[in-house]
């Protein structure tokens, strides 16, 4: 079975750093793409960061850029974002996806296939 199971999140005050991982089946892990997005109620949800698993290029939204680093580990079929200087907008629920093919669009939802149930991350004072 294809499954991915994030962790990690929690409350961490403006400023601070956290770091999610979503640990993934094997088949996952061979995808053509790996990725983090989030939403809050309410809200569409929005690619946050994902990598190109044949040649390890990233790429970052707009709000995260700068701040926040996706990587994997091969060895364990995990893959993490590390976040730094928070802020309350990026409150969100965190999920972890990952495409089982070629996507087009490396931040769009759309063509994620497999996804995990989402941590919450919270930035509050």
């Amino acid at each position: 079975q294809v499954q991915l199971v994030e962790s990690g999140g929690g409350l961490v005050r403006p400023g601070g750093s956290l770091t999610l991982s979503c640990a993934t089946t094997g088949f996952a892990a061979d995808s053509y793409a790996l990725g983090w997005f989030r939403q809050a109620p309410g809200k569409e949800r929005e690619g946050v960061s994902s990598m190109n698993t044949r040649d390890d290029r990233t790429f970052y939204s707009r709000s995260v850029k700068g701040r926040f680093t996706i990587s994997r580990d091969n060895a364990k079929n995990t893959i993490y974002l590390r976040m730094n200087n928070l802020k309350p907008e990026d409150t969100e629920v965190y999920s972890c996806a990952a495409s089982k093919g070629f996507v087009a669009r490396e931040l769009d939802f759309h063509h994620y296939d497999y996804w995990g149930r989402g941590t919450q991350v919270t930035v509050s004072s």
